[in-house]
């Protein structure tokens, strides 16, 4: 048995199948050749090639889910109140107001970052006080600085 024996290691059948592929792609005149160790080149570029790691086959994304939720009885009315009226199923209705859900809370996140942003930015301090309230509020809620009725 030579150093290179690979029957230890792969079946005969994906060694041949691979390295009848190799040579067939790599041996041009003179690469056949054996080397100083005895095994032919296209015999250790096919060892190689099956040693290397295999990636992991891409996952598939999936266009649509199957979910199930559990959600209080009011709100099941109030859902099954706006399908009603747009005369959808339970399902699409659920799945547009979700959507919003997403979009609503994706747009109060943009709006908090702008404030903090022109908060940091601003470099006068009448200015400056003005636009922390902004910041509070979108932090807070609009109700949350109370109006001074001394002003």
């Amino acid at each position: 048995m030579s150093a290179w024996d690979h029957t230890r290691r792969f079946p005969a059948s994906i060694v041949r199948k691979s390295a009848a592929a190799i040579k067939s792609q790599c041996c041009q005149e003179g690469e056949g050749a054996e080397s100083k160790r005895g095994a032919p080149q296209w015999y250790r570029l096919a060892m190689i090639e099956l040693c290397r790691p295999k990636k992991p086959p891409a996952r598939r994304t999936r266009a649509s889910g199957r979910q199930s939720v559990t959600i209080p009885a009011q709100l099941a009315r109030q859902v099954r109140r706006v399908a009603k009226e747009r005369k959808v199923t339970m399902s699409r209705a659920l799945v547009t107001l979700a959507e919003r859900g997403v979009e609503a809370e994706a747009a109060e996140r943009a709006k908090l970052t702008a404030a903090y942003e022109r908060f940091m930015a601003e470099g006068d301090p009448a200015e400056k006080s003005a636009v922390g309230e902004d910041l509070i509020r979108a932090i807070f809620g609009r109700a949350a600085i109370a109006k001074d009725p001394l002003r």
